[in-house]
Order: structure tokens, then C-alpha cells, then sequence
């Protein structure tokens, strides 16, 4: 029940790949990731809705999850004014949304606030009986004994604490101590950490940070983590997103790339042998200004382009649509040499192989 491997909170969907559901989807499944978890709700209120088009967000992005088999999570910032409202806002979008699970997000409003808490567990767990719950937190419990941790937990399946290392390098150390203080908390739920993927105050985590608290975490024996959040990471932490993509948790594996991925690494590496393996012997390549078929014109054409437009460019994708026999795709070319360009392929495939391949650049 626990969910297994890397997880991502998203805040706010159209913030992520320009609120593109299809796109935040595969963006998971390239990540490797096995769940994701939307924001449902603030407070009372619904939260990742389209006020003007009168459109719920978080469904259709859940619906497009699926067909990679991510889970799709629920997370709801509460505040413990109005609990038994709070309650109905989380039911309510539970039940509108097919969440495979459903995480409450208590901080500092929660303090002290014993009798509401017992009223939100209870109206949830009225309404929802064998739905798993889980409890997102603080850290250290024992700095912030005034959260009616045990009320929380009583009624819930997982605990999800926030791990942030904030202005330190030693994700390794506040997570294990962060699983220790927990253990000495009744009652003890799996836990399912949440690592630092933004930054704040001139801070920002290292790729070896990520490294060091996922590895903690597999050795802690957890059976997942996430991270905070697809919305900072994607768009100002790029790299940070790329080492937590490449981390392969064992029981969640990566999935191998995508044949589009494949290309790019072989212009990049170089490497016609790559480039030519993703190709029928019979391809087809079409540009503007030629027409080439078959293994041997192709080898012929890549050599002379690595020789000369291509010898010291990177490309990188931009946009991309993807079906079962199609690929297109959007790209830059990066040179010392020339300035950026913007080009488009579009691949025709045959037994998972390309059979037909149009290219077309800026300019052409």
C-alpha cells in the first residue's frame, strides 16, 4: 500500500510543462517516477481549478498518469479553523478525482488545535474507511511536540515528513534522525520521506545531496520517496531534476528511453552506430533540400554532418507529441560555431525502428 520509489508534489499544475497534462505525464514516467502528488485542496476550498473554464485539473492529469501506471496522490493543506469543512473539501475531491491516496499537509496552524484534528480524522475516516491516508509534517517531531501528532497518526496509513535540509549539505543525517524520532512516536506508520528539490535564501540542495538522502533512505529500508517541488525543480533546478530522473530505485526502475531520447544521445555522443540502430535498413530520410534511403546514405550523410554543422553542437528537445507509429519532436542546436536554431523531425516507425524521417530547420 506504501507507495514504491521516487514521488513528486506538485503545487500548482499549470505551472508544470505549462500545465500540459499529456506532457507532465510522460515527464513522470521519463523521471522514473512511480507516483505524483497533486494538490486537491486549500483548507476548505478546491485547489488546481480553472475558475475561468470552469474545469477540474487534477482528473485529467490523474487519467493521463495512468496510462504510464503512475498513482495519482491527493495532498491538502489544512489549518484546523473550520475541521469538519476541511474534511468535506478532502472527501469531496477524493471522491471527484480516482486518487489512489490522499496526504494531509499539517504545519504550524495545526499547533495546539487537539479537539479539531480528532474532528478532521474522525469525519475522514467516517466517510473513508480503508482509504489510505498519509500525514506530511515536520521533520523532528520532538521540536514541535504542540502538533497533535498522535491524533494524526492514529488514523493514518503513512508518514511523510518533510526532510528539508535547508541551508546544510547533510540530507543523510537529518533524515536518519528524522526516521529515529518517529520511531519513539505511537503509533510508528511506514515512512516515506520528502527531500529537498528547491531553493530559499540563497540556498539551493546538490545533486550529491539528492544522492546521499535517496541512498540514506534506501538503506532506512523505506519503500519510497518524494520530492518538493516539480514546480521549482523542473524550472529553475534542471540538473537537480536530471540526477533524481537517473536515480534508479530498485524496486521502481527506470524505464528505458524513448527512442526520440535515443536520437538526441547519438547526436550528442556522436555515435552513428547508435543513430543508424534506431533506423530500418530501408529508412527514409527527407529534408528540403534532399531526399537519402536506406543504412548507407544515412552513415554517408551523418558523417559528412558531423564533419562539418554538427561537429561541435549539442542538441537538446523542447517539445515533443507521441503515439504508437509517430514521433515529433522540437529542438535546439547549441554551437560554439553558430547561433542557436530551432528545428523539427518527425519519425514514422516500424517494428519500434525509424521508417521514415523528416527533418526541417529554421531558416531552410
Amino acid at each position: 500500500m506504501p507507495p514504491k520509489g521516487k514521488g513528486f508534489y506538485i503545487w500548482k499544475i499549470s505551472a508544470c510543462e505549462q500545465g500540459n497534462a499529456a506532457k507532465i505525464a510522460y515527464e513522470a514516467h521519463r523521471a522514473g517516477l512511480s507516483h505524483v502528488l497533486i494538490k486537491i485542496a486549500n483548507g476548505i476550498y478546491d485547489y488546481n481549478y480553472d475558475s475561468v473554464a470552469k474545469k477540474d485539473l487534477v482528473a485529467p492529469l490523474g487519467e493521463e498518469l495512468s496510462k504510464y501506471g503512475i498513482s495519482t496522490w491527493g495532498w491538502h493543506y489544512v489549518f484546523g479553523d473550520l475541521p469538519k469543512d476541511e474534511a468535506a473539501a478532502a472527501i469531496r475531491q477524493i471522491r471527484k478525482t480516482h486518487l489512489e491516496g490522499y496526504v494531509i499537509d499539517a504545519e504550524s496552524e495545526y499547533k495546539g488545535k487537539y479537539t479539531p484534528c480528532r474532528i478532521f480524522m474522525n469525519e475522514l475516516r467516517n466517510a473513508l474507511p480503508d482509504f489510505p491516508i498519509a500525514l506530511s509534517s515536520f521533520r523532528y517531531p520532538k521540536l514541535h511536540s504542540d502538533l497533535p501528532w498522535t491524533d494524526f497518526l492514529s488514523k493514518s496509513n503513512l508518514n511523510m515528513p518533510q526532510v528539508y535540509w535547508e541551508q546544510a549539505h547533510n540530507p543523510g543525517e537529518q533524515l536518519a534522525r528524522s526516521y529515529s524520532e518517529f520511531q519513539s512516536i505511537n503509533p510508528i506508520r511506514p515512512i516515506v520521506p520528502t527531500g529537498a528539490a528547491y531553493s530559499a535564501g540563497g540556498w539551493s540542495p546538490t545533486s550529491a545531496d539528492v544522492i546521499e538522502f535517496l541512498n540514506k533512505a534506501l538503506t532506512l529500508g523505506v519503500s519510497g520517496a518524494n520530492f518538493w517541488s516539480w514546480d521549482y525543480c523542473r524550472n529553475k533546478l534542471p540538473m537537480l531534476w536530471d540526477t533524481i530522473s537517473s536515480f534508479d530505485w530498485p524496486s521502481a526502475p527506470n524505464p528505458e528511453k524513448d527512442i526520440i531520447e535515443e536520437f538526441v544521445d547519438g547526436i550528442n555522443t556522436k555515435s552513428i552506430t547508435k543513430i543508424l540502430s534506431l533506423y530500418q535498413s530501408d529508412a527514409i530520410h527527407v529534408t528540403a533540400k534532399r531526399t537519402i534511403q536506406g543504412l548507407t546514405a544515412l552513415r554517408e550523410w551523418y558523417t559528412h554532418e558531423f564533419s562539418g554543422s554538427l561537429k561541435e553542437s549539442q542538441i537538446s528537445i523542447v517539445d515533443f507529441e507521441l503515439s504508437d507509429t509517430h514521433r515529433k519532436f522540437t529542438w535546439k542546436i547549441s554551437s560554439t560555431e553558430i547561433p542557436d536554431k530551432i528545428g523539427i523531425d518527425s519519425f514514422g516507425l516500424s517494428g519500434g525502428k525509424i521508417i521514415y524521417h523528416y527533418s526541417t530547420m529554421e531558416n531552410d
